[in-house]
């Protein structure tokens, strides 16, 4: 391919998702270096000097490649950094901390994402992205988070009916097993005193159809219908995988444009969002995850969605 600069792809080495693209680009021909960030320091070098920007390498034991040879950066799923056995609590923090501030600050000079960690961290605060969602122009359920009861309670009475939902994601080890956090039905008389202990988000119940997951790559649309089958894929479909149906739908003029707004708004190349469509056929807003999962949905509709990520991170070099 010439002068064709290097893809950086940072994920850990069980990033299913990656391997479609890492494998769209090898089809390609393009170069690719794929590493990740957490086997930093421990198979994964850093050299870099400054003199007119950064410049050295980044060097796995089998290969390396150059900082200024560097086209665009694809941010998946990094695992922690992998410090030194002999390190003490103290200094794993500060081993951790100088990991962060020196790998992690160097990669993020580089001048093209996708998408850049720090735009990702922002857009993932949930009240920052229901705001700029709402500004927009899309639908939003009326939302409360507050860690007082007396005010979800009143909050789940107004709307009648209400979710949970966490602010984040992750899982809660409960006994030793690790479990993921899902939507939850929620009523006034289930709010006790325990919802003191931190920040709760509470949304009114948005009857549905259907939903939709958006998937966006550089304003190019790739929207999948999913219908769930059993009363908990109806409630949160990511909890009844077995029980879902997909189907490649349209995304109306007027959402599709909002869309737009909302991913330049956080800065946002790729976006994964999620609707609620009920039965007129209003589209709601609910999320958008900067780092959403897509694999799936390729295997299940054909949709090009590894190709649309190849062009993007291929179409900024010089």
């Amino acid at each position: 391919m010439g002068g064709a600069r290097t893809v950086l792809v940072l994920t850990d080495p069980y990033d299913t998702t990656a391997d479609y693209v890492v494998e769209e680009l090898n089809q390609r021909g393009h170069p690719v270096f794929r590493c990740n960030p957490g086997n930093f320091p421990a198979r994964l070098s850093l050299a870099a000097r400054l003199g007119g920007g950064w410049t050295g390498s980044l060097r796995l034991p089998e290969r390396s490649v150059a900082l200024d040879d560097i086209g665009c950066a694809y941010y998946r799923r990094p695992s922690a950094f992998e410090l030194p056995d002999h390190l003490n609590d103290e200094e794993r923090r500060w081993a951790r901390r100088e990991a962060s501030r020196g790998l992690g600050g160097v990669l993020a000079t580089l001048p093209r994402w996708l998408n850049h960690p720090a735009d990702m961290a922002h857009a993932e605060y949930k009240p920052v992205q229901l705001a700029l969602a709402e500004a927009v122009g899309l639908s939003v359920p009326p939302t409360l988070i507050t860690n007082d009861p007396d005010e979800a309670r009143s909050f789940v009475v107004e709307v009648g009916s209400a979710v949970y939902k966490p602010l984040a994601g992750g899982t809660i080890a409960e006994e030793g097993v690790h479990k993921l956090t899902y939507a939850n039905r929620i009523a006034a008389a289930d709010i006790d005193d325990s919802v003191r202990g931190t920040a709760h988000l509470f949304q009114a119940w948005a009857p549905k159809a259907y939903e939709v997951r958006l998937t966006v790559v550089d304003h190019q649309c790739f929207a999948v219908r999913i219908d769930g089958d059993s009363e908990a894929a109806h409630l949160d479909w990511r909890t009844d995988y077995p029980n879902l149906r997909y189907a490649v739908t349209d995304v109306p003029e007027p959402v599709r444009l909002a869309v737009f707004r909302l991913l330049d708004r956080l800065r946002l190349r790729f976006g994964a969002l999620d609707f609620v469509v009920g039965p007129d056929g209003s589209w709601m807003f609910l999320e958008i995850n900067p780092n959403g999962q897509w694999a799936w949905l390729q295997d299940a509709t054909g949709l090009p969605i590894a190709a649309a990520i190849a062009d993007a991170l291929m179409k900024d070099e010089a």
